[in-house]
């Protein structure tokens, strides 16, 4: 099969359209079209649906630029590694987490990252949906537990609990609870039991329903229930590590506390010998070190 032609064939699904194809291409509309119409009658197949709106690919055209895809990542990988050397630190840094581990733990640290490594330029992707990093969707991510993708290395990088937090605002206009049963006489901000998030903290928000509790805010990610909490809204469930950069939060029934959630990190094989992701993982070696020496400062105090 040409390499060429499929080369083309890529560019024109990636942009639906021949035009566009063609000036990213560097080539005029008809010479792309006619790569195609060769591609196709070597394939013997139809790999466009041509509408007045564009193009849209057939069965065949899906499958074959499903390949083409995971080819393109496969080069894209290979040229990282290329280019990373032992004297320099450059080039994209593709990083997935959870909207609420990048926003408020891992953004607010880059610049000491940024600080050594100037040249690095880092995609942080943040949602709740797994990535597959085999298939070069990212090239690192930190999830909230360990992941089941084969062919990958991983790393446990801490422990954290979900726990309740309030203001001493809210505290000092509402009450501090005694009990669990307190909690009927609050609001309570989290996230819904059946949204995507940390199994641990799903069964704790479960536990703290059966009390009746009347008043409830949900948010579909711990960023908007710490920016709740922090406007005296209610009592939060709330992961353990943002105490260290929110110390207006009041621990609040210090016993409740869900069981344990593992946080990972993980990267694919292919990539072990790279020089981005060497950097960012002592980087963040480092800085979980420095959280956890923190926390028990925290906890002796």
């Amino acid at each position: 099969m040409d390499w060429d032609k499929l080369r083309i064939f890529h560019a024109v699904a990636d942009a639906g359209s021949l035009t566009h194809a063609g000036d990213i291409l560097h080539l005029s509309q008809s010479a792309v079209s006619r790569q195609i119409r060769a591609l196709e009658e070597s394939l013997g197949t139809t790999l466009f649906h041509r509408h007045a709106r564009g193009l849209i690919l057939t069965e065949q055209g899906e499958l074959l630029f499903e390949a083409t895809r995971a080819m393109a990542k496969r080069l894209e990988a290979a040229a990282a590694r290329i280019r990373d050397s032992e004297e320099e630190v450059y080039g994209e840094l593709r990083v997935t987490t959870a909207t609420g581990f990048g926003t408020l733990w891992l953004a607010p640290r880059l610049s000491k990252l940024y600080d050594k490594y100037p040249d690095l330029k880092i995609d942080l992707m943040l949602e709740e949906r797994v990535l597959d990093l085999p298939m070069r969707e990212a090239d690192i991510a930190i999830r909230m537990k360990e992941p089941s993708q084969a062919d990958l290395i991983r790393k446990r990088l801490m422990n954290i609990r979900m726990r309740l937090f309030a203001t001493q605002h809210y505290i000092d206009a509402h009450g501090m609870p005694e009990t669990m049963a307190d909690l009927a006489h609050h609001r309570l901000i989290c996230q819904n039991p059946n949204a995507p998030q940390v199994a641990a903290g799903a069964r704790l928000v479960e536990e703290l329903n059966e009390y009746d509790i009347r008043s409830k805010l949900f948010v579909n990610n711990y960023f908007g229930v710490l920016q709740a909490v922090l406007n005296h809204l209610g009592i939060g469930v709330l992961p353990d590590y943002l105490v260290e950069s929110s110390p207006n939060l009041v621990r609040v029934l210090p016993d409740v506390e869900s069981g344990e959630v593992p946080v990972f990190l993980a990267y694919p094989e292919e990539l072990r010998h790279s020089k981005r992701v060497e950097v960012f993982r002592d980087f963040i070696t480092e800085e979980i070190n420095a959280h956890r020496r923190q926390m028990r400062e925290d906890e002796d105090f």
